[in-house]
């Protein structure tokens, strides 16, 4: 067992993972930059150290200071959080070398899965289904022309080392593939320091279904249904539920156990995510995640389960605590992604919390990091809270989401709160009728500039 374990990363995620090692009798490591020496993270930890200024590249993404951390306080394992440090195979490789447990997948799995086209083509050998597309990169943008007419258009051009939206652009016919092609390349080079490109073929109205699967890194996996993420602005989720409105119980049990058997097969560890593009009742791959996931709170609400002590108790060596057998759905859960933001632009809004409440009673809960006085640093995310709600249904889901967005404070700074008043006021987001697609049309017609 554990006795103290590192959160390499802060907020609202650094909180999370505190409470579930204290309910497991393990001590907590924050790490902090000095625009968070008053943040919650540091002051619920047991101990907390200073690892650098504000920038991120100096302080949440300085390996060697994280490093220097657990040295100094003893801790045994780094826990990664998601974003930063989460999906770094040179970080995990760096944490084992000097002694110390990473809680996550392997450096093998990450590196694999976060290369985009070594993990549709690991994952198509697992009996994953893909999107059709390249073979692999796509060297000039003669052979993209002829992947294009091939597969037929639309198509999206993707960064094989891409993620968060950036460099993917779509095609809608022959005309626009070369200023596409291009233009992903470019912001992949830059982004990313890697050109290379790949091409699929571009659904017209998919949703984005994602299954969460958990192993133990002995060949044994479970999945935990799926979260419906088709609310997105930007390619950047905003809205999540579980289950999927459009998801059949046959349907979950049938791709749940591709999933499952795929991650056991390559004896995944913890928690990961397989991301899909869902259509007219087909699934596609688009990527792994080889993290927790943002919005991992929907699916312990309908399940019953902590992932982040899951992952503990797996990373420690022991079995996982529960079997496929064991998770049965109950009710239905949403999450909406409450970011310091100022509407219509979506412009950053940080700036001294004047006054903040969090909403209660049945059946919600809200992760944050917030508290009178705290002043959000312009350096990091916007993201300073998730609301998640639980109901016997989707009908009660969405009335407790709506009464718990009244009854949240957060004065001093302009928030995405009223996004999301409005959005429950649309037939088709009542009815779970929408698409990836949906929320970019919604806000071109209602919060133009």
């Amino acid at each position: 067992m554990f006795d103290k374990i590192l959160i390499a990363n802060r907020g609202e995620i650094a909180l999370r993972v505190i409470r579930a090692a204290r309910e497991m009798g393990i001590a907590s490591v924050a790490v902090h930059s000095t625009a968070d020496a008053d943040a919650m993270h540091v002051r619920m930890a047991d101990e907390s150290v200073c690892i650098g200024p504000p920038a991120s590249t100096n302080s949440y993404l300085s390996i060697p200071a994280i490093i220097s951390a657990c040295e100094i306080t003893g801790a045994q394992a780094v826990h990664p959080g998601y974003g930063f440090l989460s999906e770094n195979a040179n970080f995990v490789q760096i944490v084992e070398d000097h002694g110390l447990t990473f809680i996550g997948p392997t450096a093998q799995h990450i590196r694999t899965m976060g290369d985009k086209i070594t993990a549709k083509d690991t994952m198509k050998a697992l009996g994953v289904p893909c999107v059709p597309g390249s073979e692999g990169g796509v060297p000039d943008l003669e052979a993209a022309q002829r992947i294009g007419a091939e597969i037929g258009y639309p198509v999206i051009i993707k960064a094989t080392a891409g993620g968060g939206g950036k460099g993917m652009k779509v095609a809608e016919t022959a005309a626009d593939m070369e200023m596409a092609f291009r233009t992903a390349r470019a912001e992949g080079k830059s982004n990313f320091g890697n050109d290379e490109v790949y091409i699929e073929k571009y659904l017209t109205t998919p949703r984005h279904i994602e299954i969460q699967v958990f192993g133990d890194g002995k060949g044994k996996a479970v999945h935990l249904g799926e979260r419906d993420c088709s609310l997105q602005r930007r390619h950047q989720k905003v809205f999540e539920e579980a289950p999927g409105p459009s998801i059949s119980a046959e349907e979950r049990a049938k791709i749940g156990k591709i999933c499952a058997d795929a991650v056991a097969n390559i004896n995944y560890i913890g928690a990961g995510t397989i991301e899909f593009l869902y259509e007219k009742g087909e699934f596609f791959f688009i990527e792994m995640n080889t993290r927790l996931q943002v919005e991992h709170p929907v699916t312990e609400a309908i399940f019953g389960v902590d992932l982040v002590r899951e992952q503990i108790r797996v990373a420690e060596g022991l079995p996982m605590s529960f079997g496929q057998d064991d998770l049965q759905i109950n009710g239905h859960a949403i999450e909406v992604r409450i970011n310091a933001e100022k509407l219509p632009n979506f412009a950053p809004c940080p700036g001294r919390i004047t006054q903040y409440h969090a909403p209660g009673g049945l059946g919600v809960r809200m992760d944050s990091a917030l508290y009178d006085g705290y002043s959000i640093p312009p350096f990091y995310d916007s993201l300073i809270g998730k609301l998640i709600v639980h109901g016997r249904d989707r009908n009660e889901a969405i009335a407790r989401l709506s009464r718990a967005l009244g009854e949240l404070i957060v004065d001093g700074v302009d928030t995405t709160v009223p996004l999301f008043d409005a959005l429950l006021a649309e037939p088709d987001v009542q009815s779970g009728n929408y698409n990836i697609h949906w929320l970019e049309r919604w806000l071109d017609d209602n919060l133009a500039s």
